[in-house]
């Protein structure tokens, strides 16, 4: 169902020990994280450098932070830029970002640990960590090699974003031609993904590679990290064509937290730098139960990818205020915990039941 105040500014957040109950009873998974790319990038990937254990401001991730935030189940970004498309080096770069997330599960594995399957995510959760799967981001990643989508399966990626911001020969990005979707070889990687039970992310692409994947996939789709087009008229964001073709699919649009992508055009228009506030994110949040239904939406933040963030959701700590705003405007403790993670929580587990019935028909 849709509640009421759509477009109405939230107030700065103050938590009800309702709204902390069922955040904390919820299982929040979040679809996008990329502080694996921010170690990378100010610390040459080392957590001896950059010690997440201890208050790390120039961050919107740490472990301080983690603790207050209720999150249950991460998905951390292996992003490599589309420059390494130019250099050759983009599978040897992203070996290296699985590499850094491999480390942190083992410098902190009180807090981390990485889950292989959905009954692994059920299992960490309950012994009080957090459990970590990788996302590759963009398949340039993959250097067209099929086998590579296997071995980065083996290593904890759970899902692979089939474009980032170039056009691939088998792909089209949501920055190049609209027309260009899937060619015959983006087909076969959408259906090793689902034969492998690595979800397809369809966030960063064209609406056509969104069509064309949809038309292949056996498996629910994720936007990992997307919004809603018909609030703010940005190409990374999902257009309500697609968003009514989700309840035959199954998948999950995770709502992306940065401005550029949640402020309506209007107020962009006026002013680019406006950062909007919680109220904005929750207002896609409802678009898509809207046009899509509440089994089709979640969190999918981009924390650590963005270069500012929303009034009231300036790092992790900060996400019990979404399940406030939420409570405020009539949802259920069902619902809210539907929205947190209950949804890409299925979606992985038919993916995963998906994988299972190929393989059998396979041998």
């Amino acid at each position: 169902m849709l509640h009421d105040s759509a477009g109405v500014a939230a107030e700065p957040a103050t938590l009800s020990p309702e709204a902390l109950k069922i955040h904390n009873e919820g299982m929040l998974i979040d679809g996008h994280n990329d502080l694996p790319w921010q170690i990378r990038k100010l610390a040459s990937g080392s957590f001896e450098k950059l010690d997440i254990a201890k208050p790390q401001p120039e961050l919107h991730t740490d472990i301080p932070r983690l603790a207050k935030s209720g999150l249950k189940a991460q998905f951390w970004s292996v992003y490599v830029s589309g420059d390494t498309i130019d250099s050759n080096d983009s599978l040897l770069r992203t070996l290296e970002q699985i590499d850094v997330v491999h480390n942190m599960y083992k410098k902190y594995p009180d807090h981390f640990e990485a889950a292989s399957t959905t009954d692994d995510i059920q299992r960490i959760i309950k012994s009080g960590k957090i459990a970590s799967m990788m996302g590759v981001e963009g398949g340039h990643s993959i250097e067209g090699s099929l086998q590579m989508l296997n071995k980065f399966y083996n290593d904890g990626v759970r899902y692979m974003t089939l474009t980032h911001n170039r056009s691939l020969e088998w792909a089209g990005s949501c920055n190049g031609d609209p027309d260009q979707g899937l060619s015959p070889f983006g087909e076969e990687v959408v259906r090793e993904m689902n034969r492998l039970g690595m979800l397809v992310d369809l966030s960063h692409v064209s609406i056509q590679t969104m069509r064309d994947a949809l038309q292949v996939t056996k498996a629910p789709v994720i936007f990992s990290h997307s919004s809603a087009r018909a609030i703010c008229d940005h190409p990374r964001n999902v257009p309500d064509e697609i968003l009514k073709l989700l309840p035959e699919n199954g998948g999950v649009v995770m709502i992306n937290f940065f401005p550029t992508f949640i402020v309506p055009t209007e107020v962009l228009k006026k002013d680019k730098n406006a950062l909007g506030d919680i109220g904005i994110v929750v207002d896609h949040i409802e678009h898509v139960i809207k046009v899509a239904g509440i089994d089709h939406v979640g969190i999918g933040s981009d924390f650590d990818g963005v270069s500012k963030l929303p009034v009231g959701l300036e790092d992790v700590s900060t996400y019990p205020a979404i399940t406030e705003e939420l409570l405020k405007r009539g949802y259920s403790a069902d619902e809210i915990h539907k929205i947190l993670g209950e949804n890409i929580f299925r979606a992985l587990k038919e993916a995963e039941e998906v994988a299972k019935s190929l393989k059998k028909n396979q041998n």
